[in-house]
């Protein structure tokens, strides 16, 4: 199959975007608007962006006439937010703080969601998540004419690991359990996992080579 993008309509494009690159992790984003009330919502438009400074990338999209959501305006406002990352224990409540709920409700408080505070930031974090990465806005970049999408770029300065995950400086993944998204209303836990050391360059082994 030969696809022109060009030739696609917007949903279209969706549909081969989140069901071609998968799995997505997820940022479970907490932000604090101008009036205090504390944002939650889940992005799967997310990965690392930078290791030195440390720096995350999550892709905002934008609502109907080119309206940026909630997060990204609190984002854009407080200049911080903390990313709870998501596993086999707190999807449900990721799910459900998925639904569009309207800026003056705050989503932590109509699910009940515990909150603890951050050691830097002064957004707050989420109890139920096990991995926190507390952020400070680097940069905001809107893509798309008209505006379609806010990319917003992140420094991590802090970050929290639940004890029982941590081992000689990495996480382990098969205790943490980490959940991913896929397309439609699928989401992912991790299945078998398998190594690859990356191999060192021999140009002997590659028969090609004419050096």
């Amino acid at each position: 199959m030969e696809i022109t993008t060009s030739e696609l309509e917007r949903q279209q494009k969706y549909k081969l975007l989140i069901g071609g690159i998968v799995p997505r992790p997820i940022a479970w984003v907490t932000s604090v608007n101008q009036d205090g009330v504390v944002n939650v919502a889940p992005f799967s438009y997310f990965n690392v962006a930078c290791i030195d400074p440390m720096m995350i990338s999550i892709a905002v999209a934008r609502k109907p006439g080119q309206v940026m959501k909630d997060t990204a305006h609190n984002i854009q406002f407080a200049k911080e937010f903390v990313v709870n990352m998501v596993d086999v224990n707190n999807v449900v409540e990721v799910n459900e703080s998925s639904a569009d709920f309207p800026s003056d409700v705050s989503e932590v408080e109509a699910l009940q969601l515990e909150l603890q505070p951050a050691k830097i930031v002064k957004t707050p974090r989420l109890a139920c998540s096990r991995v926190h990465f507390e952020c400070k806005l680097n940069q905001i970049i809107t893509l798309g004419d008209p505006a379609a999408s806010d990319l917003i770029i992140g420094e991590v300065v802090h970050v929290h690991v639940d004890d029982k995950l941590y081992f000689d400086g990495k996480i382990n993944a098969k205790e943490w359990q980490p959940v991913s998204r896929l397309a439609g209303h699928t989401y992912a836990k991790l299945g078998e996992m398998f190594d690859h050391p990356r191999p060192v360059y021999d140009p002997a082994k590659y028969p090609g080579n004419k050096s």
